[in-house]
């Protein structure tokens, strides 16, 4: 079981790099996908959703670092700790009056299943 919490960690540490990527890459486009509506448009609105993108590049880089120096239980925490911004997401997409799909679809189910690779990881580490 330890050996799928693992798989699973790497491919969300893969996944958010992936995502912030994204977002540094074509900011306006990855946001149509988030649950909110796009900000005003302006020469600067490109760069405050690029913000998003390098925290989640890092985000990532820290559970991918924690996998190649920490132990089990430090990853376990890390993942469940950082649980908490794909269910902040979601919460605020839903106090915004945004795409319930989306919070509950991407950044709800992002979150729980962080959740549940985070718990095996912390209690099956020696």
């Amino acid at each position: 079981m330890l050996w799928f919490a693992n798989g699973a960690g790497l491919l969300l540490a893969l996944a958010i790099i992936a995502i912030g990527t994204g977002y540094i890459a074509s900011p306006t486009t990855m946001m149509r996908s988030f649950g909110l509506p796009l900000p005003e448009d302006g020469p600067n609105v490109a760069w405050w959703l690029r913000l998003k993108g390098v925290r989640d590049i890092v985000a990532g880089l820290l559970v991918l670092a924690f996998m190649m120096w920490g132990s089990q239980r430090e990853v376990g925490i890390v993942l469940l700790i950082e649980a908490m911004i794909p269910a902040g997401d979601m919460l605020l997409i839903l106090a915004a009056k945004g795409s319930t799909k989306s919070a509950f679809g991407i950044h709800g189910l992002t979150a729980m299943i962080m959740v549940l690779v985070a718990v095996p990881m912390m209690i099956g580490a020696d």
